[in-house]
């Protein structure tokens, strides 16, 4: 049983509550890495010297188009999972990796000569085992990374941002929208999964017993297939959320279409967002329960008016790029009210500017309760726009374009 939902008033506009969620990184890192680390460790690791270490560099390598962010935000919005998180890139991804992990490996293998040599040993002397030459398998080795590689665009599937896989030729986005970006559940199997068979060993080490070769295995093996579970449980969950709202009349008019977007630490809790020809409307979902709460006087919107400012921001640079990601768009003017960060434009006498924000409804729930986060437009963007028609600056996710 959920408990009772505080809702905020959103008519006519969107909320403004401030326990938002932060949505900066779609998928947090240290999930990629971590699948990474069991991706090698499940078995792979056997085949050739260095798997672990491609494997966890290949799972979270796709995320370099951060660097985009250089040019400014919305440059790194534009290019944010693009090239590197699709089936073309992959390939290209998994080869800089190996490239890096090759590096490693002559630096590696020149200490080691060195050491051997500074040992002058007789010929046909035993080598010490910590001498031993590493056996590397380049094909393993860019095999393995690959498979890490595809592991970053699966995850980042799963939540609701979206991914491209097929971009340039497909420029769609696809989003599996039930797994939140940090999902305790995962965190906790695969953490257990690197952690505990470092500590078994830390164990065997004080009694003395013989460190077992390729310690972890079963564990990586279980986090990952643990990890299919909870996915198979959201999966069937989101699913039963979904034939519960379509039993039930939310809106005051038949929704056209529907989004349920997940929590981070129930499968059975989710937000649906529904869209109906002149308004917007939230409901939070129980599935254990069969419960539905929703309030059309609270949490009912009308759509925007799109006016001559709206269509100017919608045709620039800014809003082609989000227009072409947010598939819960919705473009309001807010008048000449300033955007944090960014000075307000300087017109002569008789000019005119407003403010019009972009935003996304798949972000714009609470996640945490009693949250005291600073309010702000997850994901969203704003610009201004001079006499209906001239960009004269914006902001992206609370960055100010320079």
């Amino acid at each position: 049983m959920i408990p009772p939902l505080k809702f905020h008033s959103c008519a006519p506009l969107i909320c403004a509550n401030p326990a938002r969620a932060r949505y900066d990184s779609p998928m947090e890192p240290v999930t990629h890495f971590l699948t990474g680390a069991c991706i090698g460790r499940a078995g792979l690791n056997r085949t050739t010297a260095y798997c672990t270490l491609a494997t966890v560099l290949a799972a979270e390598a796709p995320d370099i188009d951060i660097l985009w962010s250089i040019d400014g935000p919305i440059e790194g919005f534009k290019h944010h999972r693009g090239i590197t998180h699709t089936f073309l890139g992959a390939p290209f991804m998994a080869a800089a990796v190996v490239g890096l992990v090759a590096l490693v490996y002559l630096y590696a293998e020149r200490r080691r000569k060195r050491a051997l040599a500074r040992l002058a040993l007789p010929p046909g002397a035993p080598i010490p085992a910590r001498l031993q030459p590493k056996q590397i398998h380049w094909g393993w080795l860019y095999f393995s990374a690959l498979i890490a590689s595809f592991s970053h665009i699966l995850l980042d599937w799963t939540n609701n941002y979206g991914v491209r896989p097929f971009f340039p030729f497909n420029p769609r986005w696809y989003a599996g929208s039930f797994v939140f970006i940090a999902d305790p559940i995962l965190l906790a199997l695969l953490l257990a999964a690197v952690i505990i068979p470092w500590i078994l060993g830390l164990a065997d080490s004080e009694i003395g017993a013989r460190r077992a070769p390729f310690r972890g295995r079963s564990w990586a093996i279980f986090a990952l297939c643990g990890m299919v579970l909870v996915w198979a449980l959201r999966l069937s969950q989101q699913s039963q959320a979904r034939a519960l709202l379509e039993n039930v009349q939310v809106t005051a008019q038949p929704a056209t279409r529907i989004a349920l977007e997940p929590y981070p630490f129930s499968p059975f809790r989710w937000h649906a967002v529904l869209e109906t020809p002149s308004a917007f409307q939230t409901a939070e979902i129980d599935t254990r329960s069969g419960q539905i709460a929703s309030e059309p006087a609270t949490d009912a919107f009308f759509k925007p008016p799109i006016t001559p400012a709206v269509e100017a921001a919608k045709q620039s640079e800014l809003g082609r790029i989000y227009l072409d990601w947010s598939s819960w768009p919705v473009v309001r003017d807010l008048g000449p009210q300033p955007i944090p960060y960014l000075d307000a434009p300087q017109l002569p006498a008789g000019g005119t500017w407003t403010t019009v924000e972009f935003s996304d409804l798949r972000f714009d729930y609470t996640v945490l309760p009693n949250s005291s986060a600073v309010p702000r437009n997850p994901l969203g963007a704003e610009i201004y726009i001079v006499d209906g028609r001239e960009e004269a600056g914006s902001s992206m996710n609370g960055r100010p374009e320079r």
